[in-house]
């Protein structure tokens, strides 16, 4: 399997193939401190080569939210032309259902996703939805702590929308867990969840449909690229919805795959989450 993986490809020798590309923020493009020049750059080459660059995120925050950031963080609006987050998503479900009842499990806050809307937050009591969002800021707080609120929750048989599927992510050099750890134990406790972002299609429909804008017409999947760090996320969402993929190493798997990562390592971690990448690198560069 692994012999047919291109093993650090850069995106120059695969942009003729392809007329969008959707990339993942956290991990390929900076990593929460700083901005990556050589994948900024990558995606500004390929913008300016006729492709059209839309960033993905599972992010909880809104887009404008994630722009916001990187503008702090000094990356050019000439390296992308959409964004698009998981808490984009979310907020369209909840904006197609006026008037409904929501519970916050958290971690996070999810008030900052529906600001403006015409929803309520309430007791479980009440709650038409259960909403989860944002990750636990410290390794001392788990999924696991909320688990008889969910064990409640099935009860009642409220469905929980997972506004960031990520299970971990990196805060301050440290690896936390995400929303999407609460989502994917309230699934085990038997559960239902809606995910807003990456694996599920409906965050690459919306970007389908932002590309399709943007090019005044479709765009043949065939003719997508996805390039991220999460085999879970990235690679079998890409895999999931008929796209290529790029795998950048040295995002969320670096330290379990090890530097530089064997053959063996790469294998074994495709493997486990059944995902095989299109072509791989270490980092995105042009």
């Amino acid at each position: 399997m692994l012999g047919a993986v291109p093993l650090y490809e850069p995106l120059s020798t695969l942009a003729r193939k392809y007329e969008v590309v959707l990339c993942d923020i956290w991990g390929v493009v900076h990593n929460g401190a700083a901005i990556h020049a050589e994948a900024a750059d990558a995606l500004r080459l390929f913008r300016e080569r006729g492709g059209s660059v839309i960033l993905v995120s599972n992010a909880s925050r809104l887009g404008t939210m994630v722009t916001s950031q990187l503008e702090e963080l000094g990356m050019s609006s000439s390296a992308y032309d959409a964004l698009i987050t998981s808490g984009d998503v979310t907020r369209d479900y909840i904006a197609a259902r006026p008037g409904c009842a929501l519970l916050d499990v958290g971690p996070g806050n999810a008030r900052l996703i529906c600001q403006s809307l015409n929803v309520r937050f309430t007791s479980i009591q009440e709650a038409d939805f259960a909403i989860s969002s944002g990750a636990f800021d410290s390794a001392d707080k788990t999924p696991e702590d909320l688990v008889p609120l969910l064990l409640d929750m099935r009860a009642k048989s409220i469905v929980l929308l997972c506004a960031n599927p990520d299970v971990a992510t990196k805060l301050g050099g440290r690896q936390v867990r995400c929303s999407g750890a609460l989502a994917e134990l309230y699934g085990e406790l038997g559960g239902t969840v809606i995910y807003g972002g990456k694996p599920q299609a409906q965050i690459y429909e919306k970007a389908l449909a932002v590309a399709a804008e943007l090019r005044g017409t479709s765009v043949r999947r065939e003719r997508v690229l996805t390039i991220g760090d999460s085999l879970r996320t990235d690679i079998a969402g890409a895999i999931a919805n008929g796209f290529a993929s790029l795998f950048v190493l040295g995002g969320i798997h670096a330290e379990e795959l090890g530097v530089p990562p064997t053959s063996a390592a790469l294998e074994q971690l495709y493997m486990r989450f059944s995902a095989f990448p299109t072509a791989v690198t270490d980092r995105l560069v042009w």
